[in-house]
């Protein structure tokens, strides 16, 4: 199984990118687990470019997409929504059409209370209306300062429930759409 990761922050110290680490450490040995590299070298999204000259790194990053069997997606919350860079990824990948049917998982770390509760529910209905398939259930950290060491989760309770993610995630690619 191949799983392609977006992380919506570009800070190195971010706790949603510690959070896909340990996803990363957390999955199968047998999957293919790849944190897109691509997202802070993405230009706005520009539909004129999209239609006559697509930009090589977003056609790179919707062939990436288009080879994985997963999403999994890690968002900040900024202002009640997720961060600039996960929007503008995400309107660059409406019009490929590579996202229609995808399994997705979302998961948020913040160090508010919510868990980046508000960014994931907007971050689910754009997904919807790009036909993805999100799972019902996402991963909230909360209070993720407490939770988050070295780069890394150390909570139990956050590890068992990044586990169950992971294995909803995978059991969503062998369930038909």
């Amino acid at each position: 199984m191949k799983i392609l990761a977006l992380c919506g922050s570009l800070r190195a110290g971010s706790l949603n990118r510690s959070a896909l680490r340990s996803a990363a450490e957390l999955c199968d040995p047998d999957w293919e687990f790849t944190l897109e590299p691509a997202l802070s070298r993405l230009p706005y999204f520009d539909a004129d470019l999209e239609q006559h000259d697509l930009p090589e790194v977003v056609a790179g990053l919707r062939q990436r997409l288009g080879a994985a069997d997963a999403l999994l997606i890690a968002t900040p919350e900024y202002a009640h929504g997720t961060s600039g860079v996960l929007k503008n990824a995400l309107e660059w990948l409406v019009g490929g059409g590579e996202m229609a049917g995808k399994p997705v998982a979302l998961m948020s770390a913040s160090p508010a209370a919510t868990g980046g509760s508000r960014a994931q529910a907007w971050v689910a209905e754009t997904l919807t209306v790009m036909d993805a398939r999100v799972l019902p259930d996402g991963l909230l950290i909360p209070q993720a300062t407490r939770k988050i060491t070295d780069g890394r989760i150390t909570d139990p309770d956050t590890l068992e429930g990044l586990r169950g993610l992971l294995t909803r995630l995978a059991e969503s690619v062998y369930v038909p759409a």
